[in-house]
């Protein structure tokens, strides 16, 4: 998981209809008008088991139209962003110039370049001109599906050789935004200057990854990269950020989400939360730059319960107030981070499971819904990422979700699992011997 895959090209050559084809479904607009996607836009998709995330973007212009030069920030930054790269060609037209101004920009990056040669539906050939600029060439027609699977079976090639997969290391991202002290904190807490620490937003311009041994155990902390614009484009730089992060989320086992004191909570902080959240991924709020802020006996508290009204959802995440710069109350969040490390290598016995089962439905039955109430059989914990547990019922139609939150909080009281969350999968069970129904 966190293999990124760029899909850039000029206006108009299918760009959009591609990303919609991989993804399954309609989410990029397609217009014949040139120039409607603007912005990036990632989405997931899978080919034979192998997992990836898509970044669709504006189309690139050697001419000046409105919006060209943020279009061309996007596209760039996502070319930084990726691992490998579609190019998007129509083959029945052969090379523009804007085909070739674009090969410029992709000869001076290291990554695999695909040029998927669109429009060629009823198996019509390449124009010969697209052949001399030196990439693997799959001809295809978007709109139609044709030539598809050949161009994934490339684009996946390049996967099998992730690094990530091979590091043995539980990994811990630091996710904020541009100048909240990510740095700072990776410097805190690796006792090295690894990052450069600076007051201009976006120093950072590479992900930096730092080992660390907390409680004799060694971890990989990767410090997210911001974008070094060259451009005045500050009201889009939460923007920028995000596809590393969320790339950074998925190929971690924690995420320290970092938020700036002096600062009002950001769409981007928003979105991250929701992430990971979506994703079942271990979280941990750290409130950086709480040395700057005026205080008195009720401030934490006060923003403790500001986080909590935002993120209700995230209920089970730690809060922790920091100085990153300071290094102040940097041994709180490690403590924090070896509690939520450990509990996801809880595991609970069967037997313990099913008491707990039984005295919380004792406590609170099931309320009727569809015209039956839910009893629960069995339960066990199964092996996953994080705590997960299958539970057997009579009928999961009966199943409330208030009722199915209750069963959560009551692990919660029982287990503990702070900073993680806790999945429940309900099967159904017809009769004794017959196999289990997971809906």
């Amino acid at each position: 998981m966190g293999n990124l895959v760029a899909i850039v090209g000029r206006p108009n050559v299918g760009k959009s209809t591609l990303f919609n084809k991989l993804i399954g479904r309609r989410t990029a607009i397609v217009h014949d008008e040139a120039g409607v996607t603007r912005d990036r836009l990632y989405n997931k998709s899978d080919w034979q088991g192998k997992k990836f995330n898509i970044i669709d973007t504006g189309g690139i212009e050697i001419e000046n139209k409105p919006f060209q030069k943020q279009i061309q920030i996007q596209a760039k930054i996502a070319i930084e962003e990726a691992d490998v790269i579609v190019f998007v060609v129509d083959g029945r037209q052969g090379l523009t110039s804007d085909d070739e101004y674009i090969t410029q920009i992709l000869r001076r990056t290291k990554k695999p370049v695909i040029i998927a040669s669109n429009k060629l539906e009823g198996n019509k050939e390449t124009d010969v001109s697209i052949w001399g600029l030196g990439f693997d060439v799959f001809s295809i027609s978007a709109i139609h599906g044709e030539g598809i699977g050949d161009l994934l079976d490339k684009v996946t090639s390049y996967f099998e050789n992730s690094e990530l997969e091979k590091e043995n290391k539980p990994r811990i991202s630091i996710i904020g935004r541009p100048n909240a002290g990510k740095s700072s904190l990776l410097n805190a807490l690796s006792n090295d200057e690894r990052s450069i620490v600076s007051p201009i937003a976006n120093t950072t311009r590479d992900s930096v990854n730092s080992d660390i041994k907390i409680d004799n155990k060694e971890y990989t902390l990767i410090d997210t990269a911001g974008i070094n614009k060259k451009s005045k484009l500050v009201e889009s730089v939460d923007h920028y950020a995000l596809g590393r992060a969320i790339k950074s989320i998925e190929n971690s086992e924690l995420t320290l989400l970092v938020i700036d004191a002096e600062r009002e909570m950001s769409h981007f902080d928003a979105v991250v939360a929701g992430f990971a959240h979506e994703n079942n991924k271990p979280l941990i709020f750290v409130i950086n730059k709480w040395d700057k802020v005026n205080k008195n006996t009720m401030t934490m508290k006060k923003y403790e319960d500001m986080i909590r009204k935002k993120f209700k959802f995230l209920s089970w995440a730690p809060i922790v107030f920091i100085s990153a710069m300071k290094k102040q109350r940097i041994n709180k969040l490690l403590d924090k981070i070896i509690t939520v490390m450990n509990n996801l290598e809880v595991r609970i016995k069967t037997r313990v499971v099913n008491d707990v089962l039984m005295d919380i439905q004792m406590m609170q039955p099931s309320p009727s819904i569809n015209g039956g109430r839910l009893q629960i059989k069995f339960g066990k914990q199964i092996n996953n990422k994080v705590p997960t547990f299958t539970l057997f019922v009579n009928n999961r139609d009966f199943l409330h979700f208030s009722y199915k939150r209750y069963i959560e909080n009551q692990f919660r009281e029982f287990f503990g699992f702070e900073g993680t969350p806790i999945i429940l999968l309900f099967r159904n069970k017809k009769s004794k011997g017959d196999e289990f129904n997971e809906k």
